[in-house]
């Protein structure tokens, strides 16, 4: 958010520590642009673009470094970037200080009836416990339930009785309604009407697990102020993006290690 001062922004580091000042995030890079059209659209005042999820190489399924991940955020032109690993919030926590852009700390895991996201979590959440604690686990943090690719059983998405029953004691707080992997527009429509019909916050994200699909999807949305007030500006967001699921160019690569201190 505005420090004030013309030309920057303020970064936090999507735990509720205190705040940088950083540099005012780049244009979209003219190849982002052709990859994800949508981000040579005007962003309003006082808003802010906000990739809901994402994964690096802390994922297990994703080979997208850090070098990789802030080359991304520079050329796409993203706000905040919520890193969802897979069961892991590492990555996340260590490029929160690194990246040009603010970072929320969230995790994807793995329970025994689908995946869920935390958004603004502390600490790790261990995978296959049930929705209901992992969904009380990450409100005891401070953090926001969010439920991704809800209807996608492509995806490991959580189970249909699973998810009325986190809706129906509470326990949820916002849906992905756009999820640039999901390549049947019919479940994100699904999505939007599910989240419309039971009062949720609806959100979306790239769910990049390589370096160009940074910025296919994410909500554009009034800056905000922490996990509650992200929580409050998501019911005004707007949805942005377009199905991209398309591999990585093959290259002679060496991973860096994700199990060193």
């Amino acid at each position: 958010m505005s420090d004030g001062t013309p030309g920057t922004e303020r970064r936090a580091d999507g735990r509720g520590e205190p705040v940088v000042i950083v540099g005012p995030m780049p244009q979209p890079s003219a190849d982002a642009v052709e990859r994800h059209p949508h981000l040579a659209n005007a962003l309003e005042p006082g808003w802010v673009r906000v990739d809901l999820h994402s994964h690096t190489m802390w994922s297990g399924d994703s080979t997208t470094t850090p070098d990789e991940i802030e080359a991304a955020v520079v050329a796409s032109g993203l706000d905040v970037l919520c890193i969802t690993d897979h069961n892991a919030i590492k990555g996340a926590v260590d490029l929160a200080d690194v990246l040009p852009c603010r970072v929320v700390v969230g995790e994807e895991l793995r329970t025994h009836a689908g995946e869920i996201i935390g958004l603004f979590l502390r600490e790790r959440i261990p995978f296959g416990t049930s929705p209901a604690d992992a969904a009380r686990t990450i409100r005891a943090q401070g953090g926001i339930v969010y439920v991704p690719h809800p209807f996608d059983a492509m995806r490991r998405n959580l189970a249909e009785p699973a998810l009325a029953a986190l809706v129906a004691t509470g326990l949820v707080d916002a849906i992905e309604v756009m999820n640039a992997k999901t390549s049947l527009q019919s479940l994100n429509r699904r999505a939007v009407d599910y989240a419309a019909s039971h009062d949720l916050a609806a959100g979306a994200g790239s769910d990049a697990h390589v370096p160009h699909a940074v910025g296919a999807a994410y909500v554009e949305m009034p800056d905000f102020d922490g996990a509650q007030d992200f929580l409050e500006k998501l019911r005004v967001a707007r949805i942005v993006g377009h199905h991209w699921d398309e591999p990585r160019p093959w290259s002679a690569r060496v991973l860096p290690s994700t199990t060193s201190s």
